[in-house]
């Protein structure tokens, strides 16, 4: 899954430890979800667009694999 975290952070001068503040989650959990090997589960992904004020789908999109199916 895309997603556009790290230029989120980047345009609040946030480090993956402040966003993973914010979020209750690890330092790694955000790295993770930058680096594409990890996806959010539901919640999360609404605590995330919650934090940043957007919709899920202005931070998340589908993936490849995803746009690949018939």
């Amino acid at each position: 899954m895309k997603n556009r975290l790290r230029v989120l952070r980047a345009e609040r001068q946030w480090s993956q430890a402040d966003l993973a503040a914010r979020t209750e989650v690890s330092r790694q959990t955000i790295n993770a979800l930058e680096t594409g090997k990890y996806d959010p589960s539901l919640p999360l992904a609404f605590k995330i667009a919650a934090v940043f004020g957007k919709p899920i789908e202005e931070i998340f999109e589908p993936g490849d694999e995803a746009s690949s199916q018939p």
